[in-house]
């Protein structure tokens, strides 16, 4: 939980998925095993942080509502209210700034797709992480930042201060 005046985001690209099916459309692509096991981890890693979301904005694609899906199998104290959010999918850093604006909790994990979450974390803070990774955001790649501001309308770029960031696909 944030105390008055914050507001910290954890943002998550989906986790690695699964490309064995040519005639699965995109939107509809689960994740593959690796994938799985790197949700599950991130799930790990966020509840021993304390990093617990109380809303959830997700894209409607298989793969991100699967992330957050098996994400939230980690023994998390919060169950949060979930939106699925259609225009989330493939959306530019713009689009998400417009959803997160419209978030209402103080704790808020956005699960999107690159390349417009690569784009959306690097405008957010005001100093960007050190990871040689942090602008390609690879799969599975979560900022935490935080927000001195009272409501998510209030938030514009530059303003956020990094708590984290990590990156799967074994690497936690």
């Amino acid at each position: 939980m944030t105390p008055l005046g914050h507001r910290r985001l954890i943002l998550t690209r989906h986790a690695k998925s699964a490309w064995d099916d040519p005639t699965l459309d995109d939107h509809d692509r689960p994740l593959n095993d690796r994938g799985r096991r790197s949700a599950r981890a991130l799930g790990d890693w966020l509840a021993s942080r304390g990093y617990e979301p109380e809303e959830v904005l997700c894209s409607s694609a298989a793969r991100t509502q699967e992330t957050w899906a098996v994400i939230a199998g980690a023994p998390l104290e919060v169950r949060p209210l979930m939106r699925i959010e259609p225009s989330l999918y493939q959306a530019g850093a713009e689009r998400m700034m417009a959803v997160l604006k419209s978030a209402t909790m103080p704790t808020v994990m956005m699960l999107g797709h690159n390349p417009g979450i690569s784009e959306f974390a690097a405008m957010l803070p005001a100093r960007a992480p050190a990871d040689p990774d942090f602008r390609r955001y690879p799969t599975g790649a979560t900022l935490v930042v935080d927000f001195q501001v009272d409501s998510w309308d209030q938030i514009a770029p530059g303003q956020g201060s990094v708590m984290d960031f990590v990156r799967l696909d074994g690497r936690i």
